[in-house]
């Protein structure tokens, strides 16, 4: 079966990502249904037997390839077409590397790259810069990058909308404070202290507080709310980007099969 590597900070990011791909797909697809979706490809990590990779694993999967499937990486040049390397553009062309060592045994398709920016905009402009390098190598690989920016929960933001009165008078309060509203503009909320006067401003707080730290209640802003609504309020969080890409590379593949 056809495989998507999924490489990701956390197996939240994971659900995220995986599961607005496949409604952008089946969106993009009216003959695509669930049922249909599990047999035309899987989402997995760099391990067989996995569902994602995270970040901070990949030196350790890489090594591990080394002594278990006799995967020689080739000498590592810190730079891209003549260009320095930006942060996680050499981490992901390893992980592209890899990638190209197993698909010779494996059906892999694509890589899904995705990275909280973190107030570093470079973590995208390195990603880019290891799929410029490797874009054109066959066999063909597509290539899809969601920088979440600054974090995913910038994106469950970009899909809350008030299901009662509670959650109402809560954005409402929170609005206040913020004079803003943060689902709309969820990518000003850039503090990445927890402690007050900044609280308010960790969009980690702000999707705690609107959730109640409910991951239910969480997983409705990416699983139910309109797509369309979704790429409205997700120009500058990096949603609206993501979505585009997983419309024009992964349904490539899709159509291709």
């Amino acid at each position: 079966m056809i495989e998507f590597i999924v490489i990701v900070e956390s197996s939240a990011d994971s659900r995220t990502a995986t599961k607005l791909a496949e409604r952008v797909l089946k969106e993009k697809f009216d003959w695509l249904d669930d049922d249909i979706l599990q047999h035309c490809f899987q989402w997995t990590g760099l391990e067989e037997g996995t569902e994602f990779s995270c970040w901070r694993d990949i030196i350790k999967i890489i090594d591990d390839a080394k002594s278990q499937i006799k995967y020689k990486p080739s000498r590592f040049i810190g730079h891209s077409k003549g260009v320095p390397l930006k942060a996680d553009g050499a981490a992901s062309i390893k992980v592209l590397n890899l990638v190209r060592f197993l698909q010779k045994t494996r059906h892999i398709k694509a890589v899904i790259f995705i990275r909280d920016l973190d107030n570093q905009p470079e973590r995208k402009e390195g990603i880019e810069q290891a799929r410029s390098e490797h874009i054109d190598k066959m066999p063909k690989l597509e290539i899809i990058i969601g920088a979440a920016d600054p974090k995913r929960e910038a994106w469950v933001l970009n899909g809350f909308i008030p299901s009662n009165q509670q959650e109402e008078q809560i954005l409402e309060e929170i609005k206040n404070k913020l004079s803003f509203d943060p689902c709309i503009e969820s990518h000003r909320l850039r503090a990445t202290s927890e402690k007050e006067p900044e609280r308010i401003r960790n969009v980690k707080v702000v999707v705690a507080q609107l959730t109640g730290n409910d991951m239910e209640r969480e997983k409705l802003c990416w699983e139910k709310t309109n797509l369309k609504h979704l790429r409205e309020r997700g120009v500058d969080t990096g949603l609206t980007d993501y979505i585009c890409e997983v419309e024009e590379r992964l349904a490539a593949i899709l159509l291709s099969d």
